[in-house]
């Protein structure tokens, strides 16, 4: 899996491609992922494209949500589809995530005091 990295100021923008997060494309996902993790602890994830996450795939990313903040950043999510953005509210990860209609608000919420 190739995920589209974008470093703005400080935060890096991760675009994660395809339609699936799930246990099919996981693993390849962590050896995308996992070099970003070394260099960055502010990140934002653009889910735009991704119409199906399992719990492989929510798995992950509180995975990388607990990585970013033992380093001292945040992992927050953005650009939910309709089907995901359900999900994430099914299991209550909208409550653990800090998750933006867009990649703006996302960004914006890192100077929010």
């Amino acid at each position: 899996m190739q995920l589209d990295v974008e470093k703005i100021g400080e935060i890096t923008v991760l675009t994660v491609p395809g339609a699936h997060l799930d246990a099919g494309n996981i693993k390849e996902f962590k050896q995308a992922i996992d070099p970003v993790l070394k260099t960055a602890s502010r990140l934002v994830a653009d889910l735009s494209k991704v119409d199906f996450v399992d719990s492989a795939g929510l798995g992950t990313l509180l995975s990388v949500l607990r990585q970013a903040t033992a380093a001292g950043g945040d992992f927050r999510l953005c650009g939910l589809t309709r089907p995901v953005r359900a999900l994430f509210q099914l299991v209550r990860m909208h409550r653990v995530f800090g998750i933006y209609n867009d990649r703006a608000e996302a960004l914006a919420s890192f100077t929010e005091p």
